[in-house]
């Protein structure tokens, strides 16, 4: 006899529901299903990956993007970038986004966690999230060859890093040509390696740690690290294909309260039932849509799209941040390996020998040249002050607002506000590469980590074809370069392309360097050429946030989620994922998504008593 997962499903009498399987969901899920006591249900609409060879190894990273791992988000057109609508990959997959990334594994300086708490987030500063970063995580030191060769410093054993959490985490033990030279080059124009990166100051160069477990030297993500293991826990169930579409409120106590999820299975819709609570996991841009369409969100969108208000909350789907990137290409050596060589198919063959049998090659190889570098490395202090005085609008909008002017003038020497990546390959958008493949490539991108760009993204009516998709039913709008002060971003964008420069003519890296093929110098050799090549150039570093942040002192004129992640106006409802943070950080996201989620789940155990 055949069964019915997604009705045997709904049937099911759970405690809790979390709406999302990626990193952050089925980090919750695995924490709160410890307590025998409690049932708790997943649904992620994606499906398991595996044994996926574009999930599990390193070296094909990004290859599971615009594939059905991937959600294929686009954003509106935006203005400030020519017109351009950008791919917005998420991970549709058990495992979510933490399936797709490039497994860079680090966390902000401590006083990016601390401004959330000085917002009036009580216990999200730095040490209140440090013990959650090391639940997550199980730090593997490298040994004393690894550390030669990476110029990786000993502070790994100090006591940074945990070393009993689910996701697996260490130094890669071989590098790239282009890492060998990374340190000595950062270290010529000024830039000093940095012996603990992940102690609360991320500022310098370093060798990045990576989401790899060493053995194996494949991905640790959500679906092998926390899910996994614990897969046959009965009161642990997981639906997969399973897209969720409402969440169930009821009126109560002269409110609301979350009961359970609406959701859709191939193509049948069934109603899954939470006694306790329902818990957001579905990311930044997914986290919002489910509440609007829900009814909690802005009555004017909410309204348009057709959908009853139930929580008239404007601030959903706003604050809407993002890290945004740029690529310089470069033609390097041709004797060099890179992994665009990985596109033929003799290549490739020769690559998964080479790592079936010993770990190693271009598949055991993944991109660990980081530098996070303050403003004042590349803009003098007077100009950054006329560019803040000459932009729109006033200083204090809000103090979110606020303490990004900080981040700007007065921390512009303590803190990490763009990050420098060196890697061998293409990267370039809107660069066309030799065909022939006989050109090698590397690129230096350089990432805006604390963008004054704000957009938002909200439901729109069903599409006039009559599609059902939720894709074609999110608008979503960063509003790159826009906004109020967004055009700062564009500026420090173009005092950071100068710096990039000037790494890649340093010696040793330059030694490698044959020339700069994007941009080409003519496209450049102005100020004006500069900037509209930034705007041909710019996208996406898929580290977007705070479209649901905490509202702190603002409470809920100022967010979606008070400090315990609870949604304003909603009994039994809570976000965890990075739409959360009121503010962008100086980091890779996946760290810092692990540590909310492990924070989230001890606060909901902890609320919920004996």
């Amino acid at each position: 006899m055949t069964t019915n997962p997604a009705a045997e499903f709904a049937q099911k009498q759970f405690d809790f529901l979390v709406v999302g399987g990626g990193p952050a969901g089925l980090a919750v899920a695995t924490r709160l299903s410890e307590r025998a006591d409690l049932v708790v249900g997943v649904l992620e609409a994606g499906q398991a990956a595996f044994g996926d060879d574009k999930v599990e190894i390193p070296g094909l990273a990004g290859t599971g993007l615009d594939t059905e791992l991937d959600w294929q988000f686009r954003t509106l057109p935006q203005a400030g970038l020519d017109g351009r609508a950008i791919p917005w990959g998420r991970g549709k997959v058990l495992g979510g986004s933490s399936a797709l990334n490039y497994m860079t594994w680090n966390r902000a300086s401590r006083h990016d966690y601390d401004e959330w708490e000085k917002l009036g987030n009580a216990g999200w500063g730095w040490d209140g999230l440090l013990p959650f970063f090391k639940k997550s995580e199980t730090f593997h030191p490298p040994d004393d060859a690894t550390k030669a060769t990476g110029r990786i410093a000993s502070h790994a054993d100090a006591g940074d890093l945990g070393r009993d959490g689910p996701v697996q985490v260490c130094y890669p033990k071989q590098y790239s040509a282009s890492h060998l030279l990374w340190h000595d080059t950062l270290n010529a124009v000024g830039v000093k390696s940095n012996d603990a990166h992940m102690a609360g100051d991320n500022t310098g160069c370093w060798t990045s740690v990576a989401s790899v477990e060493p053995a194996s030297f494949t991905r640790s993500y959500g679906a092998n690290a926390y899910y996994e293991p614990v897969a046959s826990r009965p009161n642990l169930v997981v639906l997969t294909g399973a897209e969720a579409r409402e969440v169930l409120l009821v009126e109560a106590n002269g409110g609301w309260k979350a009961k359970g999820v609406r959701f859709l299975h191939d193509g049948v819709e069934y109603n899954a039932s939470a006694s306790r609570e329902v818990v957001l996991s579905c990311g930044s841009l997914q986290s919002p849509q489910l509440l609007e369409l829900s009814g909690v969100g802005g009555e004017k969108v909410l309204t348009a799209a057709g959908i009853p208000v139930k929580v008239d909350n404007p601030n959903v789907g706003e604050n809407l941040q993002d890290h945004l990137t740029t690529a310089l290409v470069f033609e390097v050596d041709p004797s060099l390996q890179t992994p665009e060589d990985l596109r033929f198919p003799e290549v490739l063959a020769a690559a998964k020998e080479e790592y079936a049998r010993s770990r190693t090659g271009l598949l055991a190889t993944v991109p660990v040249s980081i530098s996070y570098v303050p403003l004042d490395r590349y803009i003098p202090s007077e100009t950054m002050k006329t560019m803040l005085s000459s932009s729109t609008g006033s200083d204090h909008v809000a103090e979110r607002d606020e303490a990004r002017r900080r981040r700007f003038v007065e921390q512009a020497n303590e803190l990490g506000h763009v990050e420098f990546i060196f890697d061998l390959g293409n990267w370039g958008v809107g660069f066309v590469p030799d065909p022939s493949g006989k050109t090698k490539y590397g690129s230096m991108l350089q990432i805006i980590q604390y963008p004054f760009s704000r957009g938002h993204l909200h439901v729109k009516p069903k599409t006039q074809d009559g599609s059902d998709s939720l894709t074609a039913a999110l608008d979503i709008d960063p509003q790159y370069f826009g906004g109020h002060r967004g055009q700062l971003d564009l500026e420090i964008a173009a005092h950071a392309h100068l710096f990039a420069e000037k790494i890649a003519a340093t010696q040793p890296l330059a030694g490698i360097i044959r020339s700069q093929v994007h941009p080409t110098p003519s496209e450049v050799d102005s100020e004006s050429g500069l900037r509209d090549w930034l705007k041909r150039a710019m996208t996406t570093d898929w580290h977007p946030v705070g479209t649901c942040a905490m509202g702190g002192r603002a409470g809920v004129d100022g967010g979606v989620v008070d400090e315990r992640l609870r949604v304003y106006g909603v009994e039994g409802l809570r976000v965890v994922d990075a739409s959360v943070m009121p503010l962008q950080i100086s980091a890779h996201l996946q760290a810092t998504v692990y540590a909310i989620a492990e924070k989230g789940a001890h606060m909901i155990l902890e609320d919920l008593g004996a």
